[in-house]
């Protein structure tokens, strides 16, 4: 099959859509698939296509939301040509900014089935466009605007948990068809044996990181808006009173990094690494301890699934995207608060016991986020899109000849 992936945003970018998507072409890749990536040249104007991996760089501008973000036209016609030549079976669209409404239109012009996977809880982060005025009425256009985009032009609609299938479902009333399935992950990455021992110490050190400091691990795109980081830091200098070894290591970029690093810049026990490649984001998990968030609008929480597959019992923010991943005293524990919090981490701190058999348990947990079986279930779900279209096409044929009959314009009937 020949699939085409359109998506704002792609490696070197972090985040855990980028994420998700190299997940999902490797593994369509390696059940024998050809993917291409129609992605924003995030650091540039100029369209740029990489032959070998298949992927397009279409040209980009400030979205003027994000900092760090760019967005594209909604037909960047110089594309069409290349795009046309790969002959897609399927477009898989990731976002409903201008590179999903490109794949949209493409997917009209040659009669190509569309899936959609929705990523982003947008009510979360409606305020970061309205700065509170009219915050209902824009509640309203984004229900309509998604309800359309998801509901009423693609053929296939994938969520990612429970949590986004409840919002369609129960209030936006949507009765379609909604497949759930969680993003894989290549497991193999996360394992603590695939990595050597001196390289870790090294990397320590760089960070100043002594080997018998105690890691707390965030890895995150730093926006406070988005991701409720400071959370974190607050609670940072509470944790030294108890235990001065105990260090909280922020790995990521954002918008809000240089106004962390200096406002923190006296505490020696938060880390700041800023912008990490994703190909070694996966070693950092290994000089972790506990894997930490507050955030409260993830849809997934894919780093949480990426700390367990690294041994790391994850202390997170009660919420149901990460309860797909995370079972409380099992492989992770919740907090609803600031002294939830702090109890949770002296309690791992101090009872080493309690620690390491449930950071055996969160590796156990995590052989169901494998990346094969992420890619089989996708495969499902673009399969059923296409055996649909054809019968539609079917269908519409049929209706034509049936009304030339009735009408006695075809002698064949």
């Amino acid at each position: 099959m020949r699939i085409g992936i359109f998506t704002e945003t792609y490696k070197p970018y972090v985040s855990g859509v980028v994420t998700s998507i190299i997940m999902l072409k490797k593994s369509l890749e390696q059940l024998g698939n050809e993917v291409y990536i129609v992605t924003i040249n995030q650091n540039g104007i100029k369209y740029e296509y990489d032959e070998k991996e298949k992927i397009l760089r279409v040209p980009g501008i400030d979205s003027k939301i994000y900092d760090d973000l760019k967005i594209s036209s909604i037909y960047p016609i110089k594309s069409l040509l290349k795009i046309k030549k790969w002959n897609i079976d399927i477009i898989h669209t990731h976002t409903e900014g201008t590179m999903g409404t490109y794949g949209r239109l493409l997917a009209k012009q040659f009669n190509i089935p569309v899936v959609h996977t929705y990523h982003t809880m947008y009510e979360d982060y409606i305020y970061l466009i309205t700065k509170g005025h009219f915050d209902k009425p824009a509640k309203k256009i984004l229900q309509y605007f998604t309800v359309f985009y998801c509901d009423k032009i693609v053929s296939e609609l994938i969520v990612p948990t429970k949590k986004t299938y409840d919002l369609f479902k129960k209030k936006y009333q949507i009765e379609r068809q909604i497949n759930i399935i969680p993003t894989g992950i290549d497991i193999e990455r996360f394992k603590k044996d695939n990595y050597d021992k001196k390289d870790l110490l090294l990397l320590r050190k760089k960070y100043n990181i002594s080997k018998n400091d105690f890691v707390l691990l965030l890895v995150s795109r730093i926006s406070e808006e988005q991701k409720n980081i400071n959370f974190l830091l607050k609670q940072q200098e509470k944790i030294n009173k108890h235990h001065k070894d105990i260090k909280l290591l922020v790995v990521g970029d954002g918008p809000d990094l240089n106004k962390f690093k200096q406002e923190y810049k006296n505490n020696k026990n938060i880390i700041f690494t800023g912008m990490i490649p994703w190909d070694e984001v996966s070693k950092y998990y290994q000089i972790g301890n506990i894997f930490v968030t507050a955030s409260k609008t993830e849809t997934q929480g894919l780093t949480v699934i990426e700390a367990i597959s690294s041994g790391l019992p994850v202390v997170c923010m009660e919420d149901d995207s990460f309860k797909l991943a995370i079972i409380n005293e099992y492989n992770g524990l919740f907090f609803n608060d600031e002294e939830e919090y702090l109890k949770n981490i002296l309690y791992l701190y101090e009872n080493r016991k309690k620690y390491t058999n449930m950071s055996k348990q969160a590796i156990n947990s995590s052989e169901q986020f494998s990346s094969e079986m992420y890619g089989k279930k996708i495969l499902e779900v673009y399969n059923r899109a296409i055996e649909n279209r054809k019968n539609n096409i079917y269908t519409k044929i049929k209706n034509v000849f049936r009304k030339r009959c009735n009408n006695g314009k075809d002698n064949s009937c």
